[in-house]
């Protein structure tokens, strides 16, 4: 299946600063809805994600009955997105 919405860039600070995009609650919800047939366990969905040209495989995380996309430094830099961004975003849900 695949999705496409656009969602704004947010910073979770941790250890270290972890950057996310936040999944509409539209999409939220089809992706909940195929959740037990996704998930690998602590609902965490594998996916395939698009932004522009640049692609790579991550896992969705459960978030306050939503769901984050987890955007890695490298793939941000390449796609030129920033915090408080909203890119186009094009999920295949079950990875590859």
């Amino acid at each position: 299946m695949e999705l496409e919405f656009s969602g704004e860039v947010i910073e979770w600070r941790g250890p270290a600063p972890f950057f996310y995009a936040v999944v509409p609650p539209d999409a939220a919800e089809v992706i909940h809805e195929l959740a037990p047939m996704l998930t690998y366990g602590w609902g965490v969905i594998p996916a395939r994600v698009t932004i522009g040209a640049v692609t790579w495989t991550t896992s969705l995380f459960p978030k306050d009955g939503g769901y984050l996309v987890p955007l890695r430094a490298a793939e941000r830099r390449r796609a030129q997105v920033e915090l408080g961004d909203a890119p186009t975003i094009t999920l295949e849900l079950g990875g590859p």
